[in-house]
């Protein structure tokens, strides 16, 4: 692929360019100096942007993206393992999480729809929380 303009880098990533300038901003993008007139994008640049996208699709924040970027894939595996197992732990923990959020919102649903009591569970339970 030749040389791309920050605009067809950006529709090629399927992002906006100021997402681009934003990754550059954070430093998970290089820069690239100016050629004539404006800076051109090499397909190296593209696969770092579609890494990025990757990593936050897999729930990475952009510091960690950050830390994954700055290693090296043949020499750094047992660190990379453990930012992976990290965000595992992460995960699990949400997960977990929204279940019980899910358990408990099918029950209020269960008794609101069952007619039960004089208001509405659910709307009670929003209530209730809003004054703890």
């Amino acid at each position: 692929m030749p040389d791309m303009t920050i605009g067809q880098l950006a529709q090629a990533g399927d992002v906006g360019v100021e997402t681009i300038r934003f990754y550059q901003r954070r430093g998970l993008m290089p820069t690239p100096p100016r050629g004539s007139g404006y800076r051109l994008y090499s397909a190296g640049d593209l696969k770092r942007l579609n890494f990025i996208r990757s990593a936050q699709k897999a729930g990475f924040t952009l510091t960690q993206i950050g830390e994954l970027v700055a290693l090296d894939p043949a020499q750094d595996r047992s660190e990379v393992l453990h930012l992976a197992r990290v965000r595992l732990e992460e995960i699990e923990a949400r997960l977990k999480e929204l279940q019980g959020v899910r358990d408990a919102l099918r029950s209020l649903a269960r008794t609101c729809a069952s007619g039960e009591g004089e208001t509405c569970p659910i709307i009670e339970a929003f209530e209730m929380a809003s004054e703890s």
